[in-house]
């Protein structure tokens, strides 16, 4: 804006142009709502913080809980200079200035500086060694923000002088708290408009938020907007609201946590939290065909041979998502789910999988028994390629009692261990009584 332009508002209205949840954004302590459990009274942050015991921390959690306005806070708390870069828009030439600015503000005021980088998982390696000199000397006060696990994104050098603080997503009830502040801040929030808010549309933009104010603010702001009357009523809160999605980043934390919360409530035998799971994956828009596929791996890997059906029922469900899409396929994979939670469990065929894969990894290219090799030509015969093979169906029980099978190194190994629920009940019979015949031809 240039300032012409500026003359022709006053500074109210210039200030009217910022978002709403960027006015509120808390600058004391005293206001700020929401994560007690760092920043309540006695606990650590909150210590650290009243006591001017300034330290590196990398702020994790869900987007709209508080991370940038919380290294705001600590920095003024302590008086030292806030410096704020995005890893989205900043390289290692914006650290390097940031730095020297860190450098001058520490000789002219002898203070320290805050360096706060939003999104830090952003960085790659050598942007991320870059503040490493500068947070070890001291020249900057390093807070990270990220949305994703850091023991993943960031390097072991960073993590380790920095302190990680889990931010997590406010309640329904801290939001409707958020709102209602905005409502009444006739500052900085909506408060000289004189708005208020039906209680059912409190409850309803609240549960639209997901547990994110900046997302609150943002709807709410909307919803006053459009708003005919000194009242927020539910049927504008349902217009504003209507199409978000709840919080689901598909490639990143919250993915993954669901989907092992899915994979697990099955596994658990829990038709219930699975459905549960299965649908809040659905609702945050995850694609229905990677459910389907993990829900195949559920069925290979958890319940195997105690119930055969299971992994047919998965694979019929991927079909009929592949076929006819939403939402017949998720109904499919739904019915999946639920048989998959309530069958007996085994986990017996992955574990020997596991274990032959580590035999075949760690012994070598044994050699495949003689009597077990194909011999199509008369040299191979000539070499007893296929010498003394029984051929099990010329045997009593279609079994060639104390045959063995595997390289000379490795007879006698098991990897295969039926449990005692389902089908494999009948596969451990089974094989029970082959192994007898196996020791009654030893003895023989």
């Amino acid at each position: 804006m240039s300032g012409q332009d500026q003359d022709l508002f006053t500074q109210s209205q210039i200030e009217e142009f910022r978002p709403l949840a960027d006015r509120m954004r808390p600058r004391k302590m005293a206001s700020f709502i929401g994560q007690s459990h760092i920043i309540g009274s006695n606990k650590p942050l909150r210590l650290a913080i009243e006591e001017d015991r300034l330290h590196s921390m990398i702020l994790w959690g869900p987007p709209g809980t508080g991370k940038t306005t919380l290294a705001g806070m600590i920095a003024e708390h302590s008086g030292a200079q806030f410096l704020s870069l995005s890893a989205v828009l900043s390289g290692v030439k914006e650290i390097r200035a940031a730095v020297e600015k860190a450098k001058l503000f520490q000789q002219q005021q002898q203070r320290p500086t805050v360096l706060f980088i939003d999104e830090v998982h952003r960085f790659n390696k050598s942007q991320q060694d870059a503040f490493l000199p500068h947070v070890e000397d001291g020249t900057v006060v390093f807070i990270g923000a990220t949305t994703e696990n850091p023991s993943f994104e960031l390097n072991n050098a960073l993590l380790s002088r920095a302190r990680t603080y889990v931010l997590k997503a406010l309640t329904k009830s801290e939001i409707e708290q958020i709102i209602l502040q905005a409502l009444e801040d006739a500052s900085n929030g909506l408060g000289v408009r004189q708005l208020s808010i039906e209680k059912q549309a409190l409850a309803l933009l609240a549960e639209a938020a997901d547990g994110d104010a900046r997302r609150a603010l943002n709807l709410l702001e909307i919803a006053a907007d459009l708003s005919d009357s000194k009242q927020i009523g539910s049927a504008t809160v349902e217009e504003v609201a209507s199409g978000t999605l709840r919080r689901f980043d598909k490639g990143g934390e919250a993915f993954y946590d669901q989907i092992s919360a899915l994979h697990k409530s099955v596994r658990g035998s829990s038709p219930d939290a699975s459905l549960y799971w299965l649908a809040r994956m659905i609702d945050g828009g995850c694609d229905p065909l990677y459910v389907a596929r993990r829900v195949v791996r559920m069925a290979s890997e958890d319940i195997g041979n105690a119930d055969p059906r299971a992994l047919q029922l998965a694979i019929n469900a991927w079909d009929v998502q592949q076929r006819l899409g939403s939402p017949e396929g998720e109904l499919a994979i739904a019915q999946a789910v639920v048989y998959m939670a309530c069958a007996p469990k085994s986990n017996a065929v992955y574990m020997a999988w596991k274990s032959a894969l580590a035999d075949a990894k760690s012994s070598g290219s044994l050699e495949v028994p003689l009597a077990l090799r194909n011999a199509p030509t008369k040299l191979m015969k000539s070499l007893d390629y296929g010498k003394a093979y029984r051929y099990a169906h010329d045997e009593p029980h279609a079994y060639a009692a104390g045959e063995s099978y595997m390289p000379e190194a490795l007879d006698g190994r098991q990897y295969y261990v039926p449990v005692d629920r389902g089908m494999e009940i009948k596969i451990a019979e089974k094989l029970a009584f082959l192994r007898k015949l196996d020791e009654q031809a030893g003895e023989e």
